[in-house]
């Protein structure tokens, strides 16, 4: 062999042996596990919720064979404890767990506030919670997405039942944002059902004692009441307000209620008609969601709330659309969340590309009159809109919702 064949033959090696070592290290890189960031309540009134949203995101990513691209899902659960504590935590799963994503908010406050964090870092959020009008209006953003319908869908959907029960409407929501959309939005309805106000209350978060509230509307004697409690501040409530003798003297009725409010307290104090986001026992449920339905109670002995549904349908968007990407670039995953669409049953789902809203009815529920089983409490009503067209028509037009989306 010549020198120069020598030189040739060791070029070759060489160049081989870089390919082998850039092929084992692609390998090495793609083994390397991708990881979700969750934020969800661990403490507090919220904890329960919490709980079921962390369970179905978890089952949704275990659906997947807890992998996507071929690589493996690491889940990382911060609290969601209050604004400022949730801001912090999104802050830290991007600096600290370098975090793709972050599925998590279930607080409108809370939300806003890690929207900023998801908007500075560019990284995509997803809010399985969280329902003011304004996180996909006025303040919407390019790196969030929101599953929850919109206070505005879920209250007009509410507002032919207050017009069946009577005229005079009685307020009871949170002291946030939530229930002061909930408020704006029901007031703007009242004149076209012919109903009027005589009270409103806003409630502090965590509240212990409602016995001068319920005094108050006792005293008040409305028709209905339309409330906004969320998690372990409505179990309370309607614990008290049964205790106080007002379960059939005032019905009660309310927006983004969750099971959970209600397994906590029982049949006893369960009343009312509710806006949620989807229940186990609804016989329109798909095959997905009586697969996941079936997934939940053979691992937890019990059937999944509607939370449950929320955390995994955000997980389940999150995952596909990184498939869809082939990627884990933030911008990739975005654009490919703008494209993603569910046509599993009788509603196909998306996000609307210039707001980021899921375009999906909510469904409408009643407390059953004799409550016979441990978990199912709710006779399921309707959907807040009955067609496609109507479901996008009550979302709004891209003026009436007030979103200006920047660019990526």
């Amino acid at each position: 062999m010549t020198r120069i064949e020598n030189r040739k033959l060791s070029l070759l090696c060489g160049i081989a042996g870089a390919v082998a070592l850039a092929a084992s290290g692609a390998i090495a890189q793609d083994n390397s596990p991708v990881r979700i960031g969750l934020i969800y309540s661990k403490q507090g009134p919220g904890a329960s919720i919490g709980q079921f949203l962390q369970r179905g995101s978890e089952l949704a990513a275990q659906q997947a064979g807890m992998k996507v691209l071929g690589r493996p899902i690491e889940l990382i659960w911060l609290d969601e404890n209050g604004p400022e504590g949730s801001q912090q935590n999104m802050q830290r799963l991007i600096d600290e767990n370098k975090v793709v994503a972050v599925v998590g908010g279930n607080y409108s406050n809370s939300a806003l506030a890690m929207m900023s964090v998801a908007n500075r870092a560019k990284i995509p959020l997803i809010l399985p919670g969280a329902a003011a009008r304004e996180i996909t209006g006025k303040d919407c953003s390019r790196y969030t997405f929101r599953t929850q319908a919109t206070v505005p869908v879920q209250i007009n959907g509410l507002m032919p039942y207050v017009q069946q029960i009577g005229k005079k409407v009685y307020f009871i929501t949170p002291s946030y944002a939530f229930g002061q959309d909930i408020v704006k939005s029901a007031r703007a309805g009242l004149p076209a059902i012919g109903a009027t106000e005589i009270g409103s209350d806003e409630v502090p978060i965590n509240t212990a004692d409602y016995s001068s509230f319920i005094l108050k509307i006792r005293q008040a004697k409305p028709d209905v009441v339309i409330g906004g409690l969320v998690g372990g501040d409505l179990s309370n409530f309607l614990k008290q307000w049964n205790e106080m003798g007002m379960k059939d003297k005032a019905p009660y009725t309310a927006v983004a209620v969750t099971d959970t409010d209600f397994w906590d307290i029982g049949p006893q104090a369960s009343t009312g008609i509710f806006i949620k986001p989807w229940y186990y026992a609804n016989p329109k449920n798909t095959a997905a969601e009586k697969k996941m339905i079936d997934d939940f109670q053979k691992k937890y002995g019990q059937p999944p709330s509607d939370k449950t549904w929320s955390g995994w349908i955000a997980m389940r968007a999150l995952l596909e659309s990184i498939e869809s990407a082939k990627s884990t670039n933030p911008q990739d995953i975005v654009t490919a969340l703008e494209k993603w669409k569910n046509t599993e049953g009788e509603f196909p789902f998306y996000f609307r590309e210039w707001d980021h809203q899921l375009v999906r009815p909510a469904v409408i529920v009643k407390v059953k009159n004799n409550i016979t089983d441990k978990w199912d409490f709710m006779d399921f009503l309707k959907y807040t809109s009955d067609t496609p067209a109507d479901t996008e028509k009550a979302f709004g037009t891209k003026e009436q919702v007030g979103c200006n989306m920047p660019a990526l």
